[in-house]
């Protein structure tokens, strides 16, 4: 098997790449991370050097490389009721006051779709079915083909809670041996796109709650600045953003009243 070598020049463009791409600063501790990811790459091509991938990838040959680099340098890591209180606060506050109109969320950076759907699965069980809908949205069109799907490796369900395991999800049978399958009567009201938070945000309407969670992290603080105020400008007055736990909107926005750490709304 071949061994790259990934020079710091040959890093320095991919950093740049990713951060045009997607808004993302690669740390330079992640070099050998990108190394490993992409050497694969360099094998299927049967290339030689790191520039060489570089030019393929901005070639009109391969075109669909490009959305395969993004994917293979974006972070998915994610898995059912990941940061659990999140999900309590969504039930035992933000939907016990809910009323009114269908409840819209959108869930932004979606990967493999397990945020959606423990939402799903929360909300219907608050709501109830027909009065809620969920847009999920990520920059990797790879994860988004699997969140369609809705098809896990069956020891996800060590993270769901057992109610819901047993109303909302099905064990796979026969060739699906092995596969845990989210019950469509959850997943019909959940939509997938996808969608570059660094681009324009082409999506309709207002939303009562936006999870974007452990993705600012990545950006630097213009970023940040700029993503904020599109994802404002898509909440209903009284709408909540819920980010991760090591994220805060300190020195990004003071239009969110924290109402928790990581939890902010909008005023009403």
């Amino acid at each position: 098997m071949s061994v790259f070598e990934l020079s710091d020049k040959e890093f320095k463009k991919f950093q740049v790449f990713i951060y045009k791409e997607a808004g993302i600063s690669i740390s330079d501790r992640k070099k050998q991370l990108v190394l490993n990811r992409l050497s694969r790459r360099l094998r299927h091509y049967d290339l030689k050097k790191f520039d060489q991938y570089l030019e393929l990838v901005h070639g009109d040959t391969h075109s669909h490389e490009k959305q395969t680099l993004i994917d293979l340098l974006t972070t998915n890591e994610t898995y059912f009721f990941r940061e659990k209180k999140h999900f309590d606060f969504i039930q035992n506050f933000i939907l016990k006051s809910f009323r009114g109109r269908r409840f819209r969320c959108w869930s932004a950076a979606c990967s493999n779709g397990a945020e959606p759907y423990s939402l799903a699965m929360v909300i219907n069980e608050s709501l109830g079915p027909g009065r809620w809908e969920i847009l999920g949205t990520d920059i990797s069109s790879g994860v988004i083909e699997k969140a369609r799907a809705a098809k896990y490796d069956i020891s996800v369900k060590e993270k769901i809670p057992r109610d819901y395991l047993i109303k909302y999800c099905l064990k796979g049978v026969r060739g699906e041996d092995g596969i845990l399958m989210i019950d469509p009567k959850i997943t019909a009201p959940v939509d997938f796109k996808r969608l570059n938070l660094n681009g324009h945000i082409n999506i309709e309407g207002k939303y009562d709650l936006i999870m974007l969670r452990n993705i600012m992290i990545y950006f630097d603080v213009q970023t940040k600045q700029k993503l904020v105020e599109n994802l404002i400008s898509r909440l209903h007055p009284g709408g909540y953003l819920i980010i991760g736990h090591s994220e805060t909107l300190n020195g990004v926005s003071d239009k969110l009243k924290m109402i928790r750490p990581s939890i902010y709304r909008l005023g009403t």
